[in-house]
């Protein structure tokens, strides 16, 4: 299970750094591609956040079994 969260995370920080990568700088309005890139973004953010809380929580578990 470790190694497959891990996996999740590694996936999830590549998909952030890819949009970040397709968002346009120049345009301030961030219409069309570059809007959605940067909404992808953040929902990438908070998916990387969400899989750091649960790998904290099993940590905290195993530490409480033990």
């Amino acid at each position: 299970m470790k190694v497959f969260i891990y996996v999740l995370m590694a996936l999830t920080l590549g998909l952030t750094v890819f949009n970040l990568s397709q968002v346009d700088y120049n345009n301030a309005t961030m219409e069309g591609n570059s809007g959605l890139a940067l909404i992808c973004s953040l929902l990438s953010l908070c998916a990387l956040f969400i899989l750091l809380i649960f790998n904290t929580a099993k940590r905290i578990d195993e530490k409480t079994r033990n």
